[in-house]
């Protein structure tokens, strides 16, 4: 049997940029060794398998190269556009989606998506040791959600030049490890880099998820609801964000580049 799937850069409107993900949508169910083995072959931060329940919403599940996760932000973006594109669902459908984190929902807000997905606020941690050593950054504020640490540091050019250690940072006990700081533009409110090098990606080039975190975070310390944020990564992207109490609202756009089958 022949599945077909899209790749999707999503938070950006141009081909190459933002984060990539693979986008199969199951006509049968499949085992998570398979979709676990298709993650891999696809080699990209996320794949996102989706089934179709009676009611119209979609069961979803995402794979890192390495190993399923628990919530990812940039391929349930590139889900909801894959569905609307291929007319799955309709423009004015809202796509449900549940996962692991519960029910997800996607609605189109003009040319962006936005997604509401629960809020992961952090609160002050300790840094474990070597944290500090293996970002090749001096922090200036350390928390801990659910899934990653948060690193606070001075300035964007601190996190736009750290170079981490990869081997260092992939010993520690959570998912990942986002380093954040307020932009220098005054049109972006706050910029970020993700490292994940446990999860199998070394560095996300935009990470849906831990906004559920760095919301709240620069939400509290801007005192603003709505911000914009941008990750630095070396193909960057773009994010608008609403502080919405125990959700985060995350916008973004999206663009299919590939088309195509995975044959068996």
């Amino acid at each position: 049997m022949h599945v077909r799937f899209v790749q999707v850069d999503a938070f950006t409107s141009e081909p190459f940029k933002g984060n990539p993900a693979a986008v199969c949508v199951l006509t049968s169910p499949r085992d998570e060794t398979w979709m676990q083995r298709v993650a891999l072959e696809m080699n990209l931060s996320e794949t996102a398998f989706l089934q179709r329940r009676t009611d119209g919403s979609f069961d979803l599940r995402w794979f890192t190269p390495a190993t399923e996760v628990a919530l990812c932000g940039h391929a349930t973006l590139a889900s909801a556009h894959a569905l609307w594109e291929s007319g799955q669902l309709q423009a004015n459908q809202t796509a449900t989606f549940h996962t692991k984190s519960g029910v997800l929902t996607a609605v189109h807000d003009g040319d962006w998506i936005e997604l509401n997905f629960p809020a992961t606020p952090e609160t002050v941690s300790d840094p474990p040791p070597g944290l500090a050593d293996a970002l090749g950054v001096t922090p200036v504020y350390v928390g801990k959600s659910k899934f990653d640490y948060l690193v606070e540091v001075d300035g964007e050019e601190v996190v736009r030049q750290a170079k981490p250690d990869f081997g260092k940072l992939s010993t520690l006990p959570v998912r990942g490890v986002m380093i954040t700081s307020r932009a220098a533009s005054p049109d972006i409110d706050f910029v970020s880099r993700f490292f994940a090098p446990g999860s199998g990606i070394n560095e996300d080039p935009v990470t849906g998820s831990a906004h559920c975190c760095l919301t709240p975070f620069w939400s509290r310390r801007l005192n603003k609801t709505d911000l914009v944020a941008r990750q630095l990564s070396a193909r960057g992207g773009l994010l608008r964000l609403r502080d919405d109490g125990d959700r985060v609202r995350l916008a973004g756009q999206a663009v299919t580049v590939v088309r195509g089958e995975i044959l068996e």
